[in-house]
């Protein structure tokens, strides 16, 4: 009777540790393409409708969400994903409009209180890409090369205060100056931080004095990097000396 042969021994795969590994980094992968995505959310969308969905949370009787009605209250599991997004899309178009109706509604108080004042030749505003610019001459705000607020520019800075909190956006105060240097001995060492300092004074009146929210402002100082015109006379200078206060799209 022949003996049984022993069965061939199967070899020992030492590379399957790459299929774990394999596995591992599309996960790690897919995970970061996911924070990525997530990090790209637009933080003044994300607020308008956080707001909004809190207070239709907590409102009573004729509830938007309560009756299922408008466009939050539409997006129900019967639209489906295609009809849910839409409404959304809607949602934050809507948003949108009312917004840019603030910052024009903005443009047209501030241009009355600036007529009915007579600031003309020290405060401007404007509609610019970047949201309504409003201009405020040195000569109104600060004494020459300094950096603390005159009482002349009190008055305004009270108003656009009072306009502000109806506005759900960011404001950048933005210092400026011209191209000469200071003097020697001067208390600031350059322009940089003589509009660094006239942009925190601005920003500081808003929220120490007014009151309004630190999360609501950014200060910039850009020094005479930035000309309105030329610096080739005392007149141009004089309008390149300037606090602008951006009220952000």
């Amino acid at each position: 009777m022949a003996r049984r042969g022993k069965k061939p021994e199967v070899p020992e795969n030492h590379e399957r540790w790459l299929i774990t590994y394999a596995d591992l980094i599309t996960l790690l992968l897919i995970f970061f393409v996911i924070m990525y995505a997530m990090s790209k959310v637009d933080e003044t969308k994300y607020n308008d409708l956080a707001q909004t969905l809190h207070l239709q949370f907590s409102s009573k009787g004729d509830s938007v969400l309560q009756q299922g009605s408008g466009v939050i209250g539409g997006m129900d599991s019967g639209k489906g994903k295609e009809g849910n997004l839409k409404d959304f899309e809607a949602f934050l178009e809507e948003m949108d409009k009312r917004k840019e109706q603030g910052l024009q509604d903005l443009m047209k108080i501030v241009n009355e209180y600036i007529e009915e004042e007579q600031l003309q030749d020290t405060v401007s505003i404007g509609d610019t890409p970047r949201g309504v610019a409003i201009t405020l001459n040195d000569l109104l705000l600060f004494d020459l090369g300094k950096a603390d607020l005159r009482e002349n520019a009190y008055p305004i800075l009270e108003k656009l205060a009072s306009l502000f909190p109806t506005l759900n956006t960011k404001i950048s105060i933005e210092g400026h100056t011209d191209d000469l240097p200071l003097a020697t001995g001067a208390y600031y060492k350059d322009n940089w931080r003589l509009s660094s300092e006239r942009s925190l004074s601005v920003l500081r009146y808003f929220t120490n004095e007014a009151g309004l929210p630190e999360s609501m402002f950014l200060s910039t100082a850009y020094a005479d990097t930035k000309p309105i015109v030329p610096n080739t006379s005392d007149e141009n200078r004089q309008r390149n000396r300037r606090v602008e206060i951006i009220v952000l799209r």
